[in-house]
């Protein structure tokens, strides 16, 4: 009894050293039978019947222990280790450097997928899933099936980043598998779901023709599975695979389009199709090598009502924020104030692509929110270590003056984006240089008001992200369904009104209230940081 007491303790010593705090039983289980424990072994070295009641009891144990709060297993001891040193002997300005010199290019490396689109536009007029050459009835299918796809699987791609994310962190291999093959299957069964509704709902009403709702319905159905299947790698940090995945995707689809007779719309597809096979074999290694031989899968599964409960905020706020971009296109493209338009929902050149242009701003900050959000983790931790108990408004102070530096950080960027903007649409090797035509005035206008707007949207996800980080998503999603009907109501009353390019007023609009709902929230958020630093964990 005393050798099974101590090999018990022991054991539940070497857990704590591998996992730290476990998140969960089925963790415990699988390091334990990690450590080469059978069944068979447990009852004469432990006295418990199975691994499973063996594990029940440690996990019990560790979660009551009066030490837990301070419970990290050997790699967070070596790091905490190494960062009390490094941060005795390091300056916050050479610590930010770093940091900047790490992030920001990752952020700008990590829109190479959307760069291959655009170099392949410009050699071939034609990428993944556009094509110089089509109409606007052809450009409708495309435009509206693109976004019917990013809609749909929103919500799926920010749960999986969130829930995903969190048994990553703990290097539990065998539960962040079945959280991306849950949520992918559940996404797919959406968008086939959304898809029979949208027919259903054309049979009676005979909104579109049904040629080119199947149109509509394939590029929504392939654009969203891709989708799905790229969010893991973001949680997985493999975003590279994006790039390689879309680079021989689109090399692919060029060929097709270059060497057969095949339609546009089924080189697209083909290329699409390539894109996400690649990418599911990949995390299917990947997650086979991870796991191992030493890891039994426990065959818990995911569970819909607790997914929900933990998510559904930020699966809404995946929704909403697409809905929030897209909204503008499709008022725009409904006006019909400047004309007849042949369907409810009708594609238009120069406001999609002063939009496109827009976009760039968007696009071009991701290396300040990459770098804004890396360092706001990394100094809410080392402020925590070296700010005294007794005095954490100085904690709050100094994180706050971090935040105002990237806002400013943003601003500067933002500054450099829209001179870029400028020379695109009046340089000699600009848009008219590359494809031979004139902006028009609708463009140029489109472009001005919704680089604007992107600006305060980016500044608005910089907020949410700092919220989002400490488990506060409640504000965020407020404030994006408020925004988003500013947009609406705005964006309708100005399409109507004035001019159907006006759309974007609301685009505008909705961005600058979401940023100041979102800055006042997260001015209050960051005063009682240390409340909340300690709340959400």
């Amino acid at each position: 009894m005393k050798n099974q007491f101590e090999n018990s303790a022991l054991l539940m010593q070497n857990v704590k050293d591998k996992v730290g705090k476990p998140v969960s039983v089925r963790v415990v289980t699988a390091t334990i039978e990690s450590f080469g424990i059978r069944d068979i072994d447990v009852p004469d070295d432990y006295g418990f019947e199975s691994i499973k009641s063996l594990a029940d009891y440690i996990f019990k144990e560790i979660n009551i222990s009066s030490d837990y709060s301070s419970i990290k297993n050997i790699k967070e001891q070596e790091a905490e280790y190494n960062d009390r040193n490094s941060i005795q002997l390091s300056d916050y300005m050479s610590v930010k450097a770093k940091l900047f010199a790490k992030y920001y290019p990752l952020g700008i490396f990590h829109l190479l997928p959307f760069f291959i689109q655009i170099v392949a536009i410009i050699i071939f007029g034609y990428s993944l899933w556009t094509f110089v050459g089509f109409n606007e009835v052809q450009s409708t299918a495309v435009v509206l099936g693109v976004i019917l796809g990013l809609v749909l699987t929103g919500g799926f791609v920010q749960v999986m980043g969130r829930q995903a994310s969190f048994y990553m962190n703990y290097k539990d291999y065998i539960m962040t598998r079945h959280t991306v093959y849950y949520l992918i299957k559940k996404g797919i069964r959406t968008i086939a779901f959304s898809i029979i509704a949208i027919f259903v709902i054309n049979f009676f009403f005979h909104i579109y023709p049904y040629q080119l709702l199947i149109i509509v319905s394939v590029y929504a159905f392939l654009i969203g599975f891709l989708l799905l299947v790229f969010a893991p790698f973001h949680t997985i940090q493999k975003r590279w695979v994006i790039s390689i995945t879309i680079f021989v995707a689109t090399a692919v689809a060029v060929y097709c389009k270059q060497m057969t007779v095949l339609k546009i719309y089924y080189t697209h597809w083909i290329g699409i199709i390539v894109a996400i096979i690649l990418s599911i074999l990949y995390l299917a290694v990947y997650f086979k090598l991870r796991i191992g031989r030493g890891q039994n899968d426990s065959n818990i599964r995911v569970k819909s009502p607790v997914m929900i409960y933990l998510n559904y905020q930020y699966f809404l706020y995946g929704i909403f924020i697409y809905l929030f971009i897209f909204v503008d296109r499709i008022l725009a493209w409904s006006s019909g104030i400047e004309g007849y338009i042949p369907f409810v929902i009708y594609f238009e050149k120069d406001y999609e692509l002063g939009m496109d242009m827009a976009i760039l701003v968007f696009l071009l900050l991701s290396g300040v929110l990459e770098y804004s959000i890396a360092s706001f983790t990394r100094f809410i931790d080392i402020g925590q270590k070296l700010t005294s108990f007794e005095t954490p408004s100085d904690f709050n102070k100094s994180i706050t003056k971090m935040y105002w530096q990237n806002v400013m950080l943003l601003i500067g960027s933002a500054s450099l984006v829209f001179v870029l903007i400028y020379f695109i649409i009046t340089a000699s090797w600009g848009y008219q240089g590359q494809f031979h035509e004139v902006l028009q005035d609708i463009t140029i206008r489109v472009c001005v008001i919704g680089g604007l707007g992107y600006f305060f949207l980016a500044w608005g996800m910089l907020n949410t992200l700092y919220l989002f980080t400490l488990g506060k998503p409640s504000k965020p999603l407020r404030a994006i369904i408020l925004a988003f009907a500013i947009n609406v109501f705005v964006g309708f009353v100005f399409s109507r009104f004035v001019s159907y390019e006006y759309s974007v007023v609301g685009m505008l609009c909705g961005s600058l209230f979401f940023m100041i709902i979102t800055l006042k929230e997260n001015i209050k958020f960051l005063k009682n940081l240390d409340y909340h630093y300690y709340a959400a964990y």
